[in-house]
């Protein structure tokens, strides 16, 4: 089903690899681990996420959001990605690249979640550097030289503020 497929051209179709990870977008074929991963950590992802709607782990919510990634892909707008762990395709957790500003001050702000059981393992970090590059790059291929990331987490034991 083409329709729901995100957009194969341009910093999307990029499949970043590294410190062991695949980074890529998601497709509908990912939907039952996507699913699984999500309902299996939701207590421990729900204090962090806006209200999940009451759909949102059927194929249905899951087709939606797909939808509106690619509508985000193709405007430039955010790059949602999930990750996984790459020697047996497990999935770990999603990334998103947003807001992106593009031009003499370029900047992103970074969502992410982590499925639980992957939580502290050091699956977060490294997902965003293998991509940021890539995203940001110049027309010579130079990525840019000074960037910044803000963050105000609620920090609870656990939990550990983002370090690039």
């Amino acid at each position: 089903m083409a329709l729901f497929r995100l957009p194969s051209s341009g910093p999307a179709a990029l499949v970043p690899r590294g410190h062991g990870l695949l980074l890529r977008a998601p497709q509908m074929s990912d939907f039952l681990q996507w699913a699984q991963l999500r309902e299996l950590s939701r207590s421990y992802l729900t204090p962090w996420e806006p209200i999940w709607p009451s759909d949102d782990l059927t194929r249905a919510g899951f087709r939606r959001r797909l939808r509106r990634y690619a509508e985000d892909i193709v405007g430039d707008k955010s790059y949602p990605l999930i990750v996984f762990r790459e020697p047996d395709g497990v999935l770990l957790c999603g990334v998103t690249l947003a807001n992106v500003r593009r031009g003499i001050v370029q900047a992103v702000a970074i969502g992410y979640w982590v499925g639980e059981r992957a939580a502290g393992q050091g699956s977060r970090s490294p997902a965003p550097r293998q991509l940021l590059p890539v995203l940001f790059a110049a027309p010579g291929g130079h990525p840019p030289s000074t960037g910044a990331c803000s963050a105000t987490p609620r920090l609870t034991a656990g939990h550990r503020p983002w370090r690039t």
